[in-house]
């Protein structure tokens, strides 16, 4: 699992922006100070009432700590979570980040077998702050908990 003083990992992924499907590096996406928080899936009922809607309400006040942008990383398809970013009206406050096949959870060490719920492979419930992409800061949530990586405690910790 990737731990405080680690690099974040290299890859590209695929979003959807404003010219359709677009690249996105994580080299790119972490340049600056960064705040990045994990979902399980988008939609689900704690993502959904609490988790992305305290980021949405909370960008000013990241913005004001200095953080250039607030990213929301679940293990679901790009048109999911524009779906789900136009749903919550996230656009300019929250970027969100689509791991389809869960590539870059799994180079962050943190992917759940949900398969029990039949849900597959997802992300654990974490937030981590990056400056230049290195990690400065890593909460991950216990099973079935929602503390750490709330946009409250997050805010708390920069």
């Amino acid at each position: 699992m990737i731990k405080v003083g680690d690099k974040i990992p290299s890859m590209t992924l695929k979003r959807i922006g404003p010219s359709g499907m677009e690249e996105i590096s994580t080299d790119a996406l972490f340049e600056g100070k960064v705040v990045l928080f994990a979902v399980p899936g988008a939609f689900t009922p704690t993502c959904s009432m609490k988790h992305l809607p305290g980021f949405i309400e909370s960008a000013d006040a990241f913005a004001a700590k200095g953080v250039d942008r607030v990213v929301c990383l679940a293990v679901n398809d790009p048109f999911v979570m524009k779906a789900w970013s136009d749903h919550n009206k996230a656009e300019g406050k929250v970027e969100m980040l689509p791991d389809g096949n869960a590539d870059f959870t799994k180079a962050l060490g943190l992917e759940l077998d949900a398969s029990g719920f039949g849900l597959g492979t997802r992300s654990q419930r974490f937030a981590l702050y990056a400056e230049d992409g290195v990690v400065k800061d890593l909460e991950v949530e216990k099973p079935g908990a929602f503390e750490v990586s709330s946009a409250e405690f997050m805010l708390a910790r920069i």
